[in-house]
């Protein structure tokens, strides 16, 4: 049995707050300056992506941006300057909207809507095939790194090309598998990257995410510790971009 229908019978059954997701659908697609909205289907759900076309003649892949618990595709801190900014060196971007609970749910209420945001990275995939990426790389940042690893540990696709986490946590989770089994199942290009001064749950499980990587065999996992930044990288847009465009670069 898939391991995320046995997480959904542990856990009490807790959909997605789909009001609120369209709430945030209305208020950032007329106002996206940058990149255009696209509507991808996962199942009977249509959910709001931003595609952005990379820039200039040197065209490298296309990035996969998953955001946090309870924002959205073009949330301004980690995610719209990735995705505004990514482009201009060459990758194209499509941000995704994953499921998003009530305001005041925690990290482990997220658990349960796992198997509904695996889908959506499926329609992401898709949908960059359709506009002839056949080169990938995903970056999740905080909860989306969690659920872009628990989807690249099952998944096979040699347009996957390697995997950005951002302010990533682990740990086992109501006794199934979380995040550090699935690390250990990773064996793509990785990168962790955190912040000097991110939540305790990250920089506290550093030796952890490594020993998991060493357990799949992943000699291209590296970790980075950005000086000064937090876990939402507030004033530090440029040195996480510099941190990403330069482990991309390496991927070349």
């Amino acid at each position: 049995m898939n391991k995320w229908w046995l997480l959904l019978l542990a856990f009490p059954v807790l959909a997605a707050d789909l009001q609120r997701e369209a709430r945030w659908a209305n208020e950032i697609e007329d106002a996206i300056l940058v990149g255009e909205p696209e509507w991808l289907q996962s199942g009977d759900h249509r959910f709001l992506a931003i595609y952005t076309e990379a820039e200039g003649e040197a065209r490298h892949g296309a990035v996969l941006l998953m955001h946090g618990s309870g924002v959205h595709p073009d949330w301004p801190e980690v995610i719209n300057p990735l995705r505004e900014r990514l482009p201009q060196h060459g990758w194209a971007t499509l941000s995704l909207q994953l499921p998003v609970l009530a305001a005041e749910a925690s990290t482990e209420d997220y658990f349960p809507v796992f198997p509904e945001a695996l889908p959506r990275i499926d329609a992401g995939m898709r949908f960059l095939a359709e506009q002839g990426h056949d080169r990938v790389v995903v970056i999740g940042h905080s909860l989306g790194s969690k659920m872009a690893a628990a989807w690249i540990a099952q998944t096979r696709t040699t347009a996957l090309q390697g995997f950005v986490a951002i302010g990533m946590t682990a740990g086992q989770h109501g006794g199934h598998a979380g995040t550090l089994d699935d690390l250990a199942a990773i064996t793509i290009p990785t990168l962790d990257l955190y912040g000097e001064h991110d939540l305790e749950a990250v920089t506290g499980s550093v030796a952890a995410r490594s020993a998991a990587a060493q357990r799949a065999g992943n000699r291209s996992y590296s970790q980075v510790e950005v000086a000064g930044a937090d876990h939402m990288f507030q004033g530090a847009d440029g040195p996480l971009l510099d941190a990403v465009l330069q482990w991309l670069e390496a991927l070349e």
